[in-house]
């Protein structure tokens, strides 16, 4: 009886309201992104510290990742929906069709709005730069070629105390490797503090490779999954990118300079090359765009070992690329550029502008050395 009342309740009304609803609560979340210092203060450091910690303590310590067993059931609900619409539409229940549809949207909704309470607010907080004290994000074209050619020079020197038996350490050993250097970061400033952090397998590696990604991190979930067949210099530093998800750091320059940052200060020798190979090749992707001759001498510096491990990498991915990646990029780049990133893309090339005023903080431009450099 209650749940033939539940039924009827559920009109194209009840529908419609319920559609009103959540469009509402959408438009709030969107209005309380033009308040970051709110968003810092009250989601930021507020709600997500009492989310992320429940989510990290019941779903962390298993291995297989809930959030790609969500995913896979959210996309086996939405199929069936679609067939079952179909069918309505060819028998001409249209009535019926529309309430499925109108169900649908309301599905979709949920799903959105889950997405900004759980860590989507993340992205309206105020830039890292702010929150980290790397207030000086300005920069010359020569200070960038001095940074660049210091990145090399650690990159190689790092490179060559990396022990072929550390190129074969499991993906576990990796993840747990970075899990402790991202506790221990936590010790640079209070933002960086992470509860739980932990990484995983990610269950769609066979599918992402052919959408060249490394990593990804799940909202409903707070877990971070790292493509485990990729080449092994990308794999610490990725699992630190996705854990700095798991910070709050929602923006992808800001995960890139936390987990560049995390390698630094991390004692491991694979993790730390891992991090100074990702810088060196974001900065020499810079200078090229901006002289590509100095580019070409900067390029000479580099040790046989990291172009090795370059055109490993370079390999590995264009392997796999093919129209399906241009159109994730596409489709990437827009989520991006709705979620107060507005250079889409480009974003991720930001993370030079976070290091050079992390050098400049740290003494390097103006001569002094810097701790831990090498």
């Amino acid at each position: 009886m209650i749940e033939s009342r539940i039924k009827k309740a559920r009109t194209p009304r009840f529908y419609l309201l319920t559609i009103t609803g959540l469009i509402l609560l959408l438009l709030a979340f969107f209005s309380l992104g033009n308040y970051p210092n709110f968003i810092q203060n009250y989601y930021t450091q507020g709600l997500y510290r009492l989310i992320s910690p429940i989510l990290h303590i019941a779903l962390g310590w298993l291995p297989v990742s809930v959030g790609d067993v969500f995913y896979i059931t959210v996309i086996i609900s939405l199929i069936r929906s679609l067939v079952i619409m179909i069918k309505l539409g060819i028998k001409k229940q249209f009535k019926l069709m529309g309430l499925r549809a109108l169900r649908l949207v309301i599905g979709i909704e949920i799903f959105v709005v889950a997405f900004y309470l759980f860590w989507g607010m993340n992205y309206f907080a105020p830039p890292a730069a702010q929150v980290l004290n790397l207030q000086d994000t300005t920069y010359t074209l020569a200070e960038l070629k001095t940074i660049t050619s210091l990145l090399i020079d650690s990159a190689n020197a790092r490179r060559n105390l990396v022990k072929p038996y550390q190129t074969r350490n499991s993906n576990s050993a990796i993840y747990q490797t970075s899990v402790q250097a991202i506790k221990q970061i936590a010790l640079l400033n209070p933002a960086l503090k992470s509860h739980f952090p932990a990484a995983k397998p990610a269950l769609f590696t066979p599918l992402i490779n052919y959408f060249g990604v490394s990593g990804y991190f799940t909202p409903f979930t707070g877990e971070a999954q790292v493509n485990y067949s990729m080449p092994w210099v990308e794999k610490p530093v990725t699992a630190c990118h996705e854990m700095a998800h798991q910070m709050g750091f929602a923006r992808e320059d800001e995960a890139n300079f936390v987990a560049f940052l995390t390698g630094l200060r991390s004692p491991d020798t694979l993790l730390r090359y891992s991090a100074y190979y990702m810088a060196m090749d974001q900065f020499m992707r810079n200078v090229y765009r901006r002289d590509s001759v100095a580019f070409k001498h900067l390029k000479l510096r580099i040790s046989p070992a990291v172009k090795h491990d370059l055109k490993t990498e370079r390999d590995y991915w264009m392997g796999y690329q093919n129209q399906i990646s241009d159109v994730s990029a596409l489709f990437y780049d827009n989520f991006l550029k709705l979620n107060n990133q507005p250079q889409g893309l480009r974003t991720y090339n930001r993370m030079i502008i976070l290091t050079m005023a992390w050098y400049r903080k740290e003494g390097v431009l103006s001569g002094q050395s810097l701790v831990g450099s090498q």
